[in-house]
């Protein structure tokens, strides 16, 4: 009875590691779809195999013996695959935004400023720009939805009093084939990047370009505390210029780095949820104080819906006012 226990534990743990072990195969096996099929199946064979052994033969440790040497030499692989900056990268990927900081003067580099018109025709411009955290006075946080409610994409941007709006987004950085994908996001599939990038491009590009739901909202900060955030975004940015790390879809993400850095500048954020059901995220910054206090959640995220607001404005040079008519925190 003891033996058949064991047994069903050893196939149980060997079951679900191989689980994993396959779709780390798929997403990163070499020799493309077919090095994938045919590695994933030889993975199965050997599973098979030792299954039977674990469970035919008297000597029935040597199966499971057998399973953790085949497991050493997939995390030697898995462990041998690490992050790079130097792939062929989609062009609005192409770059990280990094920053020289002197105080409160910030000299940014590879800032986008794409003219878009569909997600295949669209102008390149990458720039330089000088600025002054001294003249920055608000920052809003901005959600983008592309149909799965739970899970939104979450930008910050930063205005300053002449009218400027610069936003800086935490990315999967795709090579030039690739699509995103959630799984593949636990799999190593795509590196880590920062961009900063002009309001007119980035979140143009969601709104009238990919049809995605936009929600805008006034988030309650000190200027300290304002000023403390956009150097954390630059810093952190600099890091992965110069550390490539990739992305993960829970530990490393577009809400996650944004919440290490906040934890840093605010004391007490809980942890929740919330921070990975990101399309639940305005509930908790409402929750925690982050949003104008004498409006109701409802409100703020019916005033704050921006996405016809952007249609309407198209290419306009005073997109950034334009989207926030109506906004609380805006009037």
């Amino acid at each position: 009875m003891l033996r058949t226990s064991l047994l069903s534990l050893a196939s149980l743990i060997m079951i679900l590691s191989s689980i994993w072990a396959l779709f780390a195969l798929w997403f990163q096996a070499p020799g493309g779809i077919w090095g994938r099929i045919g590695l994933g199946g030889l993975w199965l064979l050997c599973l098979a195999g030792l299954l039977y052994w674990l469970w035919s033969s008297t000597s029935w440790w040597y199966g499971l013996l057998g399973y953790l040497a085949l497991f050493a030499v997939l995390g030697w692989w898995w462990a041998s695959i690490e992050p790079s900056n130097h792939r062929d990268w989609a062009d609005d990927l192409a770059h990280i935004s990094t920053g020289e900081l002197d105080a409160d003067q910030v000299r940014l580099d590879n800032v986008r400023n794409f003219d878009w018109r569909s997600q295949e025709d669209y102008d390149i411009r990458w720039e330089s720009r000088d600025y002054d955290l001294s003249r920055l006075n608000s920052v809003d946080m901005i959600t983008s939805n592309w149909g799965l409610a739970p899970i939104s994409h979450v930008l910050v941007s930063f205005g300053f009093d002449d009218g400027e709006h610069l936003v800086f987004s935490v990315e999967i950085r795709r090579e030039r084939h690739e699509t995103f994908s959630e799984l593949g996001g636990f799999f190593k599939q795509f590196e880590l990047s920062i961009i900063a990038a002009d309001e007119r491009d980035i979140v143009r590009v969601r709104s009238n370009v990919r049809g995605e739901e936009l929600g805008l909202y006034r988030i309650n900060l000190s200027p300290d505390d304002a000023r403390e955030l956009f150097r954390s975004f630059v810093l952190q940015s600099n890091q992965l210029a110069e550390h490539p790390r990739f992305y993960h879809t829970v530990t490393g993400n577009c809400t996650t780095i944004v919440f290490s850095m906040m934890k840093q500048i605010v004391n007490g954020l809980p942890l929740d949820y919330r921070l990975l059901l990101t399309g639940y995220l305005p509930a908790y910054v409402h929750e925690v104080g982050g949003m104008q206090p004498d409006l109701s959640l409802e409100e703020l995220q019916r005033r704050g819906r921006i996405t016809q607001r952007a249609l309407d404005a198209g290419d306009d040079a005073d997109f950034s006012a334009l989207i926030r008519q109506g906004v609380p925190g805006w009037e």
